[in-house]
């Protein structure tokens, strides 16, 4: 065990510890629980709003199973993963000003808040709520499997006991901080992200030699890994190109993220985070992902993949220094794992339990209710997670294709068509979860249909859907939320 690189990590976690406690004496005094511990009480300023929004999508998959896909495909899973540029910017694009003044009008808490006032649906609360509690459970686990991996690499302990360790620090601070400490822990972890891929990247380059002699080493092993088709050709140009669906169309709809379209402060806030956002994503995507590449001809023969970026980390860099660095991706696990967890736990808590079963609960059962239910939620991720998938980055992009085919076009066409109703939102959920499940276990045996992403034919088998069934059971929205916004 390195105590150089300990410390550093330590240090951090104390830091983001306080942050936890200073979050909860925040809301002894607030007006609404609810609010306060799923949503900020709406108060997230531009920086803020950008780097939890870049915190939150950055993630295990970001940090150590992309760099990993990237060590073991080439500079074609860079060109893949830069598609994920514009994904803030598409984000808040689409949504912005319209879903935040819808929202604050339905008072919704969260995503399932506004699909339950809009579609004035039991169902769609219902199929909401399950496919947001099955699919990030998979999101959850591979950040799980994140953590424990990079605890693991810097203690030399067993991955189980690594495992209980990441566990249990993500569970303190947000179990008693809620949304704020999220918020603030991620603004932290974002300018981490930022300073620490930056010198990581700087630190391969030099412990490789400089990049004409990375190039010529990868070059030598495979000409393939410096081209846009990957070690074996497996990338081709349809694949790359509908993978824009999965990491920035289709992001639209991924519940973690859209809640962030409901919490900022003003106008001014979003047009901030619009810009920052987009910058910081493409420079720590470009940069971890350069990294897992050029690591290849230093490390060679890695066994896993996803334990590049550690594993780099500590050959290139001074221990001190590796121990800074490394906070990095141990930020993008924890900050995409505290949303994840209030997601879920708010899809359990906000949207069945006080919908459904215990309207009249008093707001001190609500905060016991959903703190326990945040901390139930952490326990069932880490028995998930004991046994790891082989490269973490598809149990990631699985969870997030399951959640855009059930929720894209539900919130998207919400917002924008009149005529979008339960009859729609219903067929549209139904046919894309099918057929991403179906779809996902054909391509598991018999390779991409069409050669193209997964998510990318339920997409539009789901859009088809809704438009159909909306038309065929035609219903005006009762209040449309542009007559809503000319309200305002």
């Amino acid at each position: 065990m390195n105590g150089e690189v300990i410390i550093p990590l330590f240090l951090f976690l104390i830091v983001i510890f306080f942050i936890g406690i200073w979050s909860n004496r925040k809301m002894v005094n607030s007006k609404s629980f609810l609010s306060d511990y799923f949503l900020g009480s709406r108060e997230l300023g531009g920086l803020v709003l950008a780097m939890t929004m870049v915190a939150t999508y950055g993630s295990a998959s970001s940090f150590l199973g992309g760099p990993g896909a990237a060590y073991s495909i080439g500079l074609g899973w860079v060109l893949l993963a830069m598609t994920q540029i514009a994904t803030g910017y598409f984000v808040l694009l689409i949504l912005g000003k319209k879903f935040a003044i819808v929202t604050r009008r339905f008072k919704a808490v969260t995503l399932i808040d506004f699909l339950k006032e809009r579609y004035q649906s039991t169902p769609v609360v219902l199929l909401s709520a399950l496919s947001i509690v099955v699919f990030l459970f998979a999101a959850m686990a591979a950040q799980w499997v994140g953590g424990a991996y990079l605890i693991q690499s810097l203690t030399g302990i067993t991955y189980t006991s690594a495992l209980f360790i990441f566990t249990i620090s993500v569970l303190i601070y947000v179990v008693i901080g809620g949304f704020r400490a999220v918020a603030v822990t991620d603004t932290i972890q974002g300018i981490v992200m930022v300073f620490g891929t930056l010198i990581l990247l700087i630190g391969v380059i030099i412990a490789g030699g400089g990049l004409p002699n990375i190039f010529t080493d990868l070059m030598t092993e495979n000409p393939n890994l410096v081209t846009p088709y990957g070690q074996d050709g497996q990338l081709t140009g349809l694949y790359v190109s509908s993978f824009w669906i999965l990491v920035g169309v289709g992001v639209v709809g991924l519940p973690q993220v859209a809640v962030r379209a409901m919490s900022y402060r003003d106008a001014k806030s979003m047009h901030k985070a619009l810009m920052i956002g987009t910058v910081v994503v493409g420079f720590i995507m470009l940069n971890m992902h350069l990294i897992g590449v050029f690591a290849r001809p230093i490390l060679p023969g890695i066994e896993v993949a996803d334990q590049v970026i550690p594993l780099i980390a500590l050959d290139v860099l001074p221990g001190w220094l590796a121990g800074i660095v490394l906070a990095a991706p141990l930020a993008a696990m924890m900050s995409t794992v505290d949303s994840l967890l209030l997601l879920v736990s708010s899809s359990i808590v906000k949207d069945v339990y006080i919908n459904y079963i215990k309207p009249e609960a008093s707001s001190n059962h609500v905060k016991k209710i959903s703190m326990g239910f945040t901390a139930l939620i952490g326990t069932i991720a880490f028995m998930l997670a004991i046994k790891p998938p082989e490269l973490l980055i598809y149990l990631n992009l699985f969870a997030f294709g399951g959640l855009e085919a059930a929720f894209i076009w539900p919130v998207v066409l919400g917002l924008y068509w009149e005529y979008a109703n339960k009859f729609g939102a219903i067929a549209s959920m139904l046919t894309g979860i099918g057929a991403y499940i179906g779809i996902h276990f054909y391509n598991e045996a018999y390779g991409d249909m069409f050669g193209v992403h997964t998510v990318t034919v339920p997409v539009f088998i789901s859009l088809l859907s809704f438009v159909l069934f909306s038309l065929l059971f035609k219903q005006k929205a009762y209040e449309f939320p542009t007559q809503m916004i000319k309200k305002v």
